[in-house]
């Protein structure tokens, strides 16, 4: 039995990056094997194993073949008798098919190496296209690699082309979708992601809202957004705000058929609606009348959800820094507003004999006179 690091661990290791999750192959093993030295298995789909004292996974070297559409179409084969060359081939990038033995010695039989020094992203096999998910998975390496020079080489991105055309990727899942578009929009170069996406002909299939606003802008289709997404990738802004910079081209009328297919989670979802709502009373803040002003920030139920008002602003924010033509909106006075709403306590008008109705209108009242005050 042989065991070897493999995967991710090996390939930031030779880019100087932290490694921060170890995965390892097993060769010359079986499962029972594996059991009777105290491993734990998990799942039921491949033979993977969690290390008695780590708790890192060891997989048996195996080999797999396509079996029906989308990612999870195909049927593995573990035996002693498969080799670390045939267990690295079906993986998906180059620098993520090398393996590592306990003397630090790299077994890289497929270039990964050479294309870490020539910063490609580049497909092992033609079997990279059996599995759909690997065209979000590619265009996610290179939004995390992007500041250290990779791109994806342009047989791969012509692969991907290739697939998304051929219907393939009708077959991922909607919680598949959003855990790799999730896990892209929070890497150092969301943009770069989308970007990708773009390129291949994935966006216009997974995301038609957000490429058809692409359509026809000069000088650069999509620039707006890319740049948008870019800022709130810099002032590291929560999922949230990144999700709603993505979608703030989107008509609100068409949020609810991306948050059905990609079963996007509350909280993004919301946020990125009231983005695209008030994105324009935003800019407009300054004429706006003590009634707006009320009905902006119970839009956001800014007393009982205050950070969610605080995102809004940072998007605002994100979304301003680049789109000039549209102004700045008044991010203080935003501010300012919601304080001065919250600010209006109750109990001064109980101690005055209000309640009931009469207490909700009294209390309106006094918000809107605060509201009136704002400067």
């Amino acid at each position: 039995m042989q065991i070897y690091k493999v995967g991710g661990a090996v390939r930031d290791r030779l880019l100087g990056r932290p490694v921060t999750e170890v995965d390892w192959v097993v060769v010359g093993a079986t499962a029972e094997a594996l059991a009777a030295q105290g491993y734990r298995p998990v799942g039921a789909d491949f033979p993977v194993f969690l290390h008695p004292q780590t708790g890192e996974e060891y997989a048996l070297a195996r080999t797999e073949r396509k079996s029906g559409r989308g990612y999870g179409g195909f049927t593995f084969h573990a035996a002693p008798d498969v080799t670390l060359e045939q267990d690295l081939i079906r993986r998906d990038l180059t620098v993520n098919a090398m393996a590592e033995d306990d003397d630090g010695q790299i077994i890289d039989p497929y270039g990964g190496r050479a294309d870490l020094q020539a910063r490609l992203l580049r497909h092992v096999s033609p079997a990279f296209a059996e599995d759909p998910l690997r065209v979000l998975r590619v265009a996610r390496f290179a939004a995390r690699y992007c500041s250290l020079g990779f791109q994806v080489a342009p047989e791969t991105l012509l692969l991907m082309q290739e697939m998304v055309a051929s219907g393939e990727l009708d077959a991922l899942t909607a919680e598949r979708l959003w855990k790799e578009t999730s896990r892209a929009l929070l890497e150092e170069r969301p943009d770069v992601f989308i970007r990708v996406l773009h390129d291949c002909g994935a966006l216009a299939a997974l995301l038609p809202e957000v490429a058809a606003g692409f359509a026809g802008e000069q000088p650069e289709p999509g620039a707006r957004v890319y740049a948008t997404l870019r800022q709130s990738a810099e002032v590291q802004a929560s999922l949230n705000v990144r999700w709603a910079c993505l979608l703030l081209d989107v008509p609100e009328e068409r949020h609810a058929a991306i948050n059905a297919r990609l079963k996007v989670p509350r909280e993004p979802a919301e946020l990125a609606l009231l983005l695209a709502r008030h994105w324009p009373t935003a800019l407009q803040a300054r004429q706006l009348t003590p009634e707006a002003w009320f009905e902006l920030l119970q839009g956001f139920d800014v007393l009982r959800r205050p950070a969610r008002f605080e995102e809004f602003l940072q998007a605002c924010a994100c979304a301003a820094a680049v789109r000039t033509d549209y102004g700045e909106p008044p991010l203080a006075l935003l501010h300012q507003a919601a304080e001065v709403l919250r600010g209006v306590e109750v109990q001064p008008l109980v101690a005055q004999g209000f309640k009931g109705a009469a207490l909700g209108e009294a209390l309106k009242q006094a918000r809107l006179d605060a509201l009136a005050q704002l400067s």
